[in-house]
């Protein structure tokens, strides 16, 4: 099944992309999460008009990559969720609050889909986190967890 990808989808390509997948995934999976649209002729104005907003957002170099590296190694973020008494948490903490908290402490913003956890935070602490800016960049980021 030849398919549209509309969003970063890991191991696939990015928003614009034109891949061929299984017909299960694609139909199973991807298409009823809109991660994907079906490939069709008229298709290409929406990969043009996806590739030129992927363009618009993406970063511009490694360059520009290593200086927003630096900003977001600089320090931790602090991340204020609810915890119970024993700092356990009223579920996990997400890529979105993660990437809110990043922006609130001064860093350029980034996108939730760029944010990689390793392992569900549900406990109060400090958690290293990766970061993809760039195919070849990637940042680790310190997020401490605190009590609201």
């Amino acid at each position: 099944m030849k398919i549209i990808l509309t969003q970063e989808v890991t191991g696939l390509g990015g928003p614009g992309d034109v891949v061929e997948v299984k017909d299960g995934y694609g139909r199973n999976y991807l298409l009823p999460r809109g991660a994907a649209v079906r490939w069709t002729r008229g298709g290409e104005k929406t990969v043009e008009a996806l590739q030129r907003s992927r363009a618009s957002k993406a970063v511009r170099d490694t360059e520009h990559a290593d200086e927003i590296k630096t900003k977001l190694e600089a320090g931790p973020v602090d991340v204020k969720v609810k915890a119970g008494a024993k700092g356990r948490l009223f579920g996990a903490v997400t890529t979105a609050e993660i990437a809110a908290a990043v922006k609130a402490s001064g860093a350029p913003q980034i996108d939730k889909r760029k944010v990689e956890i390793g392992q569900p935070i549900k406990a109060l602490g400090e958690y290293k986190v990766s970061v993809r800016l760039h195919a070849d960049v990637a940042a680790t980021v310190t997020v401490k967890v605190v009590a609201a």
